[in-house]
């Protein structure tokens, strides 16, 4: 196919075309730091970072696209977020949340169309999953779905989806509608174009979000009829269609991770080269040295879940089943962005506590991640559960033991830390604490695989030294007695005054 737009295109040229536009948007003498303050994108940057085609990446050659895979979607993201974390979710919404499950689950008679609005008319996509009453617990949602003469009728409010009001296609999820007037349990997808006949989505409010304000969020109200070519069809049942969704999506989170950890890294090294303290720079302390240590492995740490979801993350597997991994992925890459971005704010000082510095900014920016597309705490608890489910499966109640088969490469390390019988009965405040263990354990264990791949010893073993360290104060921390309760009316005799 000669005639394919980007037939003599490599990835690589792909991706230098759209570094170059970044360049241009952020490094010339408008720079966007100057718009940090303001909400959106202004319309000039806008042009220049969609001037490559960069949506073009994961749409499917058949239809005019790039053809990308989740590995190269993971590289391109991860080179925007070094720029721009806003940037860098603007294109995970968009390809992750829209483009990857459209691909999968979408309609082959609706592709088309929507296609060629992303590739023509620089076109963005989005989600719709999450309601004001209904944020973790998703899968009550009261969004309606009722079906008459061949069309769905989709009713409810759907709130905190990125891109909202500027986004032209979404992913909507809902449930349908019993004779009862109840809903079913199971959930629905289709894909909602704004600019259609009956499928307006209407914007009740605009929110003031703390971060990201280059991304518009607000309170969305649906009351859209959509016909059954726009449904997205599940291989199994909705909620396992949904969940594959998610679990590729937070697959996916290093993409944002990497870039910009490695942002913060490059950042704190040349403020810690360059400033002087006393009769020597910053770089020559030993607690600096700590911290840009603990930065670079956060480094290491987030390419390994890179090197993880290039190998497994892809449109073609069901990613249904992997819901441990994909968990421990996303919370330790969005725990790692946050201490990243406090780091570099330490270092820095007063100057980087102002928004319009990347360290202040940075801290405000990354901190959501640790919330949306499923809470830390919650997520936490779910990796303790799926963790102790296998352990109960294999019979086996030392922790060390299990491990051998789990993390076959870096058990060894952990015998002293490990070598505990776990009580399965746990409080919830002490899943969320063994959900931490675990995951570090799981992080060790990519970063050991990795090293065997060929990343730079140096690297591995100082981010293993980090990851053994803080295992040891998450196991320590596990295994202290921790009933502490809150008191209601703690009021009385409590003013220091009167003492």
């Amino acid at each position: 196919m000669t005639d394919h737009p980007f037939a003599n295109i490599t990835f690589q040229q792909f991706l230098d075309n759209f570094k170059a536009s970044m360049k241009r948007a952020y490094h010339r003498d408008e720079k966007i730091d100057v718009f940090c303050s303001t909400r959106g994108i202004p319309a000039p940057v806008l042009t220049e970072l969609m001037s490559t085609n960069p949506l073009a990446l994961t749409i499917p050659r058949a239809y005019g696209g790039f053809g990308g895979n989740v590995k190269q979607n993971t590289a391109f993201i991860s080179a925007a977020s070094y720029e721009s974390l806003a940037l860098s979710l603007t294109l995970g919404i968009n390809n992750a949340l829209f483009l990857q499950p459209f691909t999968k689950y979408g309609q082959d008679a609706a592709k088309p169309h929507v296609y060629k609005r992303f590739l023509n008319n620089q076109s963005m996509g989005g989600l719709m999953i999450t309601e004001p009453g209904f944020g973790s617990d998703a899968l009550n949602m009261q969004t309606s779905v009722t079906e008459k003469e061949g069309k769905f009728h989709l009713q409810g409010k759907k709130h905190w989806q990125g891109l909202t009001g500027m986004a032209e296609f979404w992913l909507l999820t809902g449930r349908r509608k019993t004779e009862t007037g109840s809903l079913m349990r199971d959930v629905e997808m289709f894909m909602c174009d704004v600019n259609a006949p009956n499928q307006q989505i209407k914007v009740d409010e605009y929110y003031e979000n703390l971060g990201l304000y280059q991304i518009p969020y607000g309170l969305n109200h649906l009351d859209v009829q959509l016909p059954e070519q726009n449904r997205l069809i599940p291989q199994t049942t909705g909620v396992k269609m949904l969940l594959d969704l998610l679990h590729r999506s937070r697959f996916q989170f290093p993409a944002m991770g990497l870039g910009f950890i490695q942002r913060m890294l490059d950042e704190a090294i040349t403020h810690a080269q360059a400033r002087l303290v006393g009769n020597k720079n910053l770089f020559e302390y030993d607690q600096v040295q700590n911290r840009l240590a603990r930065l670079q492995a956060n480094f290491t740490i987030c390419s390994a879940f890179c090197v993880k979801s290039g190998e497994v993350a892809d449109i073609e597997n069901d990613l249904f089943p992997l819901g441990l991994e994909a968990n421990i992925i996303k919370t330790v890459t969005t725990d790692m962005m946050q201490e990243s971005s406090q780091s570099l704010l330490q270092l820095v000082g007063g100057k980087g506590y102002r928004l319009n510095h990347i360290a202040g900014r940075s801290t405000v920016d990354s901190r959501p991640f640790q919330i949306f597309e499923g809470s830390n705490d919650i997520l936490y608890h779910q990796i303790a559960d799926a963790f102790l489910k296998l352990m109960k499966n294999a019979k086996e109640t030392k922790l060390y033991n299990y491990l051998k088969t789990y993390t076959p490469s870096i058990f060894e390390r952990l015998r002293d830390l490990t070598s505990f019988e776990l009580d399965f009965q746990l409080a919830q405040r002490k899943l969320v604490d063994f959900g931490q263990v675990v995951s570090r354990i799981y992080s060790m264990q990519l970063v050991a695989e990795m090293a065997d791949k060929g990343f730079r010893n140096d690297l591995t073993e100082n981010a293993l030294d980090v990851l053994r360290q803080e295992i040891a104060t998450l196991i320590n921390n596990f295994r202290l007695e921790n009933k502490t309760l809150v008191v209601p009316d703690y009021g009385a005799k409590s003013y220091w005054f009167d003492l």
